[in-house]
């Protein structure tokens, strides 16, 4: 099972600030809206997502069928195949991707400290 690429999703108080920070660390702006309050910025391989005023907590996001530069992938576990799974360890979700679907889908479960873990497929 593959989970696709890896980006750390942060809820920030004032993305203009963050953005000027994780420049500084030498990130450059990947893709996003900054007048609709979201940027990825990225920095050889890692990806840190900037949201401001979309959700409370941090979240790990896992996107299937990306690589870190958002190119689809010809071979992918489906998100779909991957809540499967996780259903059959007993995982508790906080919210599901639909399995009579195809496509783009998502689901979120917490790991056992709380943090949010967002399985995102854009293809």
């Amino acid at each position: 099972m593959t989970l696709g690429a890896f980006s750390v999703s942060l809820s920030v108080k004032d993305i203009n600030a963050s953005k000027v920070f994780y420049e500084n660390l030498g990130f450059k702006v990947f893709a996003g809206d900054l007048e609709r309050n979201y940027l990825i910025m990225k920095n050889g391989n890692v990806l840190i997502g900037l949201f401001q005023g979309m959700f409370e907590d941090n979240i790990l996001t896992f996107n299937p069928g990306w690589d870190e530069s958002a190119n689809k992938l010809d071979a992918f576990t489906d998100v779909r195949d991957i809540q499967k799974h996780l259903k059959n360890k007993a995982t508790k979700f906080e919210s599901e991707a639909d399995e009579s679907t195809t496509g783009p889908a998502s689901f979120v479960i917490k790991d056992p400290d709380g943090n949010a873990i967002l399985i995102d497929q854009h293809v």
